[in-house]
Order: C-alpha cells, then structure tokens, then sequence
C-alpha cells in the first residue's frame, strides 16, 4: 500500500522534534542537582588513592576546561545539541578518556541479546496463551494457564530475580554438589577470554544470561496474554466472526485469518513501544545479576553523577522508542489493510 510522501515528511519532524525535547529535558535535568559531577570525581579520587588535595582547585577547572563546562550555560546547550544530534556524545568523566560511545557500544549487545530474546519470547508465548484462552473453542487447558502468569505479571522483576538467584543458582550450587547451577552474577565467568570468534565464549555468555532473561521473561509474559485475552473477547462478537461461522468457515481458519489478524495490532505497537524502551525494563534485572549491560551502565553513572554517559543513554533509549514508534506507524497498512494514509 503506498504511503503519501507528505504523511512521511510529517512523521519526520515529529520524530525530530521528540528527539529535540527529549535531549533538551536531558540536559536540563542533571544541572538542577547541586552537585559539581567534576569536583565530585576529583574529591573521590584523592580520598580514595590519598593524593595530595593542595593541587585539586587547578584539577578541577582543568577538567572543566576539557568538558567545557567553565562556558555559560546557554554556551553547553547549544554545543550539547550540536554534539547530540551529530551522535558525539563526548567522553565519560569517571573513565576519562574512554569516549561515551565506545561505553554504550560494548554494554548494549549485552542489554539487546538477554532483554530481546525476553521480550519477543513473551511476545510470542502471551499472544499465543492469550489467544487461546480468549477463542471460546480452544481447549479449556489454557484457561488455567491466566491465574499464574497474572500472579507473577503482578510482582515486581527484581523480586523475580532474587527467587531466581536463590534458588536456582544457590541453593542448586548446594542441591547438585556444584554440578549443575546457573551462574549467581556477570555475564561471563571470570576465566573466560572475550573472543566473538570463539564458541567458548558465546556458550559461557548464553549460560549466563539465562536467570536475567528468564526473570524478565517470567514477569513479562502474563502481561501480554491478559492484553490479548481481552482483544480477543471483544474480537469474538464482531459481525465478521458472525458471518465467517454462518458461512461455514472452518475454526481454524475464523482463528488465525479473523480474529488473531485482527488482535494482532495493539500487541505489535506494544512490543514496538517495549523494543524501544528495552533499557529501562532491564535495568533493575542487570543490576541484580550484576549483568554487564547498558542498564546497569546507566544505573553507574547516575550514582557516579557522569553528565556526559547520561546524556549519551538516555539519548538513546529516546531514539529507540521514537524510532520503533515511526516504524512501526509506517507499517500499520502492511498490518492492518482496513488502515489507509490519505493526501490532505
């Protein structure tokens, strides 16, 4: 179906305008704390390695020199949105000189191969469920299926992951003799040599995102059935279902050509909306596990006050959702054919 050139230009500059007030809100946030993240760094490292402090004042307005955060407020702004939207997102003050993206480069393929794999699977497994126990034909096993997702839908995903820890890495540890468990913490173990090329690693790294996937898969999934359960009741009544039973059509066919069809496109904006914001969900998960990803990066730098790798995540987890979101909104027609962009 062709999509109007103008419909696209506007979503453009929606797009960029999202972009433009999320990174403004960005900058604007961390100036309102009272703290200085440069004299906080530089008062860390000199209690911490027992420096001489008579030499910190020069310390300090040099690096803040090098950030430019010596230049007026207005000055940072405007070369801060420069810099953004050119995605040179500076250097981190806790581990100067390492530039931001490098940081979010290394961190987020661990955040994008666990928390994906969770979300589509809970895509995939709760649309099905859902589906299922919404279809008044389907076989009624499917209805006691609802209750327990929705229980754990309701708790929290850290408490998840601490149940998880104990008892399947722990108390396993314990239960097996150290034969079989999952491992507590990391991504890796800490014998094993980070090689892409290397099938030993990407073994040692599947194993170990197995608790935080499965955490997040756990609280996740319950959600998305409940969501299609109830497109599904509604989708059941509709006039087409009616007519396609007095027609003579086979179940299986009103299931998946009618009424799955139909359900299916709140869930796929849902699963556009989380894909974006993947970061967020996994954050408390990454923490808990001590998981090596752009989560638990960002959960590091808000405690260590790093203006410049805030920036850098929080831009672009923005980008994601408004990304997914106008994708997403192109492909509606593809979806959906009731759905038609028309020229104004």
């Amino acid at each position: 179906m062709r999509i109007p050139p103008m419909y696209v230009i506007r979503r453009l500059g929606f797009l960029i305008a999202v972009m433009w007030t999320a990174a403004t809100i960005n900058f604007i946030l961390p100036h309102l704390s009272p703290k200085d993240p440069v004299q906080e760094q530089v008062t860390q490292k000199i209690a911490m390695f027992g420096a001489d402090s008579s030499d910190a004042q020069q310390m300090i307005n040099e690096l803040k020199r090098i950030y430019g955060l010596d230049a007026p407020l207005w000055q940072q702004y405007l070369r801060y949105l420069w810099n953004t939207f050119r995605f040179e997102l500076g250097r981190s003050i806790t581990q100067y000189p390492r530039p931001v993206m490098d940081i979010i480069g290394q961190t987020i393929w661990w955040t994008i191969g666990f928390a994906g794999m969770a979300t589509v699977l809970a895509f995939l497994i709760g649309t099905v469920v859902g589906a299922m126990v919404g279809w008044s034909r389907a076989p009624r096993f499917f209805g006691y299926l609802i209750p327990p997702l929705a229980l754990f839908s309701a708790v929290p995903g850290f408490i998840v992951a601490l149940i998880l820890i104990y008892f399947l890495a722990f108390r396993m540890q314990q239960w097996t003799g150290g034969s079989f468990y999952f491992p507590l913490r990391g991504g890796y173990g800490s014998q094993t040599v980070i090689d892409p090329t290397s099938w030993a690693f990407w073994k040692d790294a599947l194993w170990h995102s197995v608790l935080p996937a499965l955490s997040m898969l756990t609280v996740t999934t319950g959600g998305w059935a409940l969501g299609m359960r109830a497109m599904m009741v509604t989708v059941e009544g509709a006039d087409y279902i009616t007519f396609g039973e007095a027609k003579g059509l086979r179940g299986s066919r009103l299931f998946f050509k009618y009424a799955l069809r139909n359900c299916l496109l709140p869930q796929v904006t849902a699963l556009a909306m989380q894909l974006g914001a993947i970061v967020t969900g996994a954050t408390l998960v990454e923490v808990m596990f001590n998981y090596p990803g752009i989560g638990a990066r960002l959960n590091a730098a808000i405690q260590e006050f790093d203006y410049y790798t805030m920036y850098g995540i929080i831009f672009f987890m923005v980008v994601g959702i408004a990304l997914t979101t106008f994708l997403v909104d192109l492909a509606y027609p593809l979806l959906d054919p009731r759905i038609s962009y028309q020229e104004s």
